[in-house]
């Protein structure tokens, strides 16, 4: 029997998140382990008077082509996605990974290749969505190499999943409204302010935000959704941060991350982990030891890290940071292959202030914000 929460969720990805109007032009992108969603998601398009196209690719395609490909294959981008993604409206994209480990034995420089490669036509999309010409959306399909990651069984894995996307079955779109609402104050709030500090164990950070915009995430652009961002000023990060959550990144899982910054740059960097393969990743470039954004994760419903930074990054009290290529939304200028997401926990004595206003304390904000 199928699942109800995989059409109740193509639902919301179609109607809400991308908002689908007649005649719009819809890529929906996924595995082959993923067809209920993407066949949901196809009923709903065409319900919604779009065209949409399926784009799939065979589990182990990209392994392949890093092991086996030249410099010049990992950089090449057929035409055909270069034209569907600057000429179609939409895009809703299924992570469905059945193996979230494929890259593991993958030199950083070689992924690293395909990213900038991918950079020029990854900041037209950015700057298309900016525009209100493009409309995309990242969501999940529940597998068992999620699941493991997770350290749950497939069935409680897909609980977990469908509770973040869908808090009330009953009107799921509703409810991602009332999150747009409630976390619009904080971002009124924070787009008047000029400076942000957070502190607690193992974190001294202050950064200037000056004339930088938050973004109230709130279901269009991930699902699950909930946290709000910006890209703080290049040059002005102070201090350091152990990031309390694993992160990982390119299928490799990084502990016990450290970083010390002076005048935004990462000056220092180790890990309990994988330190070698953090070290390397933030050497690809110049702008991979800048932050692109900073972010205060807000969905409740999510309270354990699971390995996957869609979820883990929303982590109701927690904040993270991405080294990296920021959103020109914020305002940001950071230009890098990687965009490293790193989350660390609040709940346990965080404090943030912005300007001299404090403004959230051991996992939520203040009452006049919430």
């Amino acid at each position: 029997m199928p699942d109800p929460r995989i059409e109740k969720l193509a639902q919301v990805l179609v109607h809400y998140s991308v908002a689908v109007k007649p005649d719009d032009k819809v890529i929906l992108q996924g595995g082959p382990i993923a067809e209920p969603l993407l066949k949901a998601l196809y009923v709903e398009v065409l319900k919604a008077g779009g065209h949409p196209m399926v784009m799939t690719a065979l589990p182990g395609l990209g392994e392949l082509l890093y092991k086996h490909g030249s410099d010049e294959q990992i950089q090449h981008i057929p035409e055909p996605i270069k034209q569907a993604m600057t000429t179609y409206d939409a895009l809703i994209n299924i992570i469905s990974a059945v193996n979230t480990k494929a890259m593991t034995n993958i030199p950083p420089e070689k992924i690293a290749l395909a990213n900038q490669a991918q950079g020029e036509l990854f900041g037209t999309i950015m700057k298309r969505s900016a525009d209100g010409e493009f409309n995309w959306s990242l969501a999940l399909f529940p597998t068992n190499a999620s699941a493991q990651d997770a350290e749950m069984s497939l069935l409680d894995y897909e609980d977990f999943v469908y509770q973040a996307c869908l808090p009330d079955m009953d009107d799921p779109i509703g409810y991602w409204r009332r999150v747009a609402e409630q976390q619009q104050k904080v971002v009124d709030h924070l787009d008047k302010a000029n400076s942000i500090r957070v502190e607690g164990p193992d974190i001294d950070l202050r950064m200037s935000i000056a004339d930088r915009t938050f973004v109230n995430c709130c279901g269009t652009r991930n699902m699950p959704d909930g946290e709000v961002f910006t890209g703080p000023v290049e040059d002005s990060v102070e201090g350091h941060v152990r990031f309390s959550y694993p992160s990982t990144y390119q299928g490799r899982k990084v502990e016990g991350i450290h970083l010390w910054f002076e005048k935004g740059k990462v000056v220092k960097a180790t890990a309990d982990k994988g330190e070698n393969f953090l070290l390397k990743t933030i050497d690809i470039d110049e702008g991979a030891r800048f932050l692109g954004e900073f972010a205060i994760g807000t969905n409740v419903g999510i309270t354990k890290a699971t390995g996957n930074t869609l979820f883990d990054e929303k982590i109701g009290g927690s904040f993270h940071m991405a080294l990296g290529r920021g959103m020109p939304e914020t305002g940001s200028v950071n230009q890098s292959a990687i965009h490293w997401d790193m989350v660390c926990d609040l709940s346990q004595g965080g404090k943030i202030w912005a300007d001299e206003d404090l403004i959230y304390e051991n996992g939520a904000f203040i009452p006049e914000l919430q």
